[in-house]
């Protein structure tokens, strides 16, 4: 592929040298580049890609993407210079691959929580509906049949077309895509044409990252700013920035809620452990996961479908037919009538929301044990209000680790601790190793109690110091409660 074919709709400052040239790929790893690659420097947050420019070079880069040129410059290279590195790679990435997103029909799904849970399901519903479909998700990237491991919600703008180009290769016609707001702000969807973007929710997390939260909404207003009119924008309005999404869209707006009056509304009729009775827009359907967060999450599912061209009659058949995804309000029961449920919610919302479900379907006869942490190297300002949470709203509630990754989990532990409010000291305990908490709440329980483990839900492992470690919270209380009943 000739340089300036990629460059195509890139802002570009300056030039030094020819884009009339033959470049094999493009990177933003020095590590990775070969003869004849194109490397752009990319400023991180860990480490800045100019500082490895000269590396690139002796690895064989015949061209280099930069926001600021390297005070000597090697002859025979071209030194592209844009405003932002980040923007140039998604546009650069997009021309390679020929505009994949162009080709098929890509939905991205935004919020704080149920993004994967949407994505996922969407792509299973499409997918029995007999169409050919890819998925980028937290959980795995799957085009067509073929699943890969996913690293990143939003992967980079080099992968995330990489895959796409193989959608459109196999015969994808539809994609659904989680957009975190990482990825909004580093500019991996640039460049991409979506034919419709959804908004769950907005709750605190992620403050880490953005310095403040009105930073964090505005990120993800900006996706639906950025909307084709072609496209279609669809926003949970029962939550109070569902309407700031749809504010400057050029897209076509809709609305979903339980509470308000929406383009499309559902009634939760019954709500048990084996599944939900809704009333979507006038019509009865029977699904087989539960808690009112989900009735949104299938609501938003619903209207997708429909904008998407399908028959109102087979959605709500397809609807019916959906299994919960893995790690997302996922449980076993065991042998003396103990529930398990493993749950992703590692924030606060999500874990209220889990919480809040399962009182809602419980008796009050047996106990709800809550096994809980929060990760390292994260926003540190919802560690006390998880814990606040968990103590209110379980009978009791062991704190233990999460992904400590670089920090001390006993620290970790002693700012949850804080949250504790006073009356709720006596009915929560800390045991810093995952696996020996998981063991305590089982050997708590009696039979007909519900355990609920959140924070990690379908990760396979626990990252200590920089290494991952496997585990798996389903395998772990299955195991144990297995043990416990011999």
């Amino acid at each position: 592929m000739i340089l300036k074919d990629i460059l195509y709709k890139v802002a570009i400052e300056s030039v030094k040298g020819s884009t009339d040239i033959a470049i094999h790929t493009i990177d933003f790893d020095s590590r990775k580049i070969a003869k004849n690659d194109v490397f752009v420097a990319i400023r991180g947050t860990i480490s800045n890609g100019h500082d490895f420019i000269e590396t690139a070079i002796t690895n064989g880069a015949i061209a280099v993407v930069c926001d600021t040129l390297p005070e000597n410059l090697q002859t025979g290279i071209t030194y592209i210079q844009v405003k932002d590195t980040n923007t140039a790679m998604a546009f650069m990435a997009a021309n390679f691959y020929n505009n994949p997103s162009e080709k098929l029909k890509l939905v991205g799904i935004t919020g704080t929580n149920g993004k994967t849970t949407i994505a996922s399901l969407l792509f299973q519903l499409f997918q029995k509906a007999g169409f050919k479909v890819g998925l980028l998700s937290t959980v795995k990237i799957i085009v067509d049949q073929i699943e890969y491991k996913a690293t990143h919600t939003t992967p980079d703008s080099l992968t995330i077309n990489y895959y796409l180009n193989e959608m459109v290769a196999a015969g994808v016609e539809f994609c659904f895509m989680e957009v975190s707001s990482h990825g909004i702000h580093q500019k991996r969807t640039e460049a991409l044409h979506f034919v419709g973007g959804i908004f769950t929710n907005l709750s605190h997390d992620h403050l880490d990252y953005h310095p403040t939260f009105a930073e964090y909404r505005d990120v993800k207003k900006s996706f639906f700013d950025h909307l084709p009119k072609t496209a279609f924008a669809l926003s949970n309005i029962d939550d109070k920035n569902g309407q700031v999404m749809l504010q400057n869209t050029s897209a076509k707006k809709l609305t979903y809620a339980l509470k308000s009056y929406a383009d499309f509304k559902a009634q939760i009729l019954e709500n048990q452990l084996s599944g939900l009775l809704l009333k979507i827009n006038g019509n009865e359907v029977w699904v087989k996961l539960i808690g009112t967060f989900n009735a949104y999450n299938l609501l938003a599912i619903y209207a997708t479908a429909i904008q998407l061209g399908m028959e109102n009659l087979e959605v709500l058949r397809l609807l019916s037919d959906l299994e919960s995804v893995s790690g997302r309000f996922q449980f076993i029961v065991s042998s003396t009538n103990i529930t398990a449920i493993v749950d992703y919610a590692h924030t606060p919302d999500a874990l209220e929301n889990v919480l809040k479900t399962i009182n809602d379907i419980r008796t009050k006869n047996e106990q709800l044990i809550t096994v809980v942490g929060c990760g390292g190297n994260r926003d540190k300002a919802k560690r006390p209000i998880m814990a606040g949470i968990a103590t209110e709203l379980s009978d009791k509630v062991v704190l233990t680790s999460d992904n400590p990754r670089n920090e001390d989990p006993e620290a970790i532990i002693q700012e949850m601790e804080q949250g504790v409010a006073p009356q709720h000291f006596k009915k929560s305990l800390s045991i810093t190793d995952r696996k020996q908490a998981i063991k305590t709440a089982c050997q708590l329980a009696q039979p007909n109690d519900i355990i609920l483990i959140a924070g990690k839900g379908h990760e396979t492992y626990q990252e200590i110091q920089g290494v991952r470690h496997d585990f798996d919270d389903m395998k772990t209380v299955t195991e144990l409660l297995n043990q416990l009943n011999k």
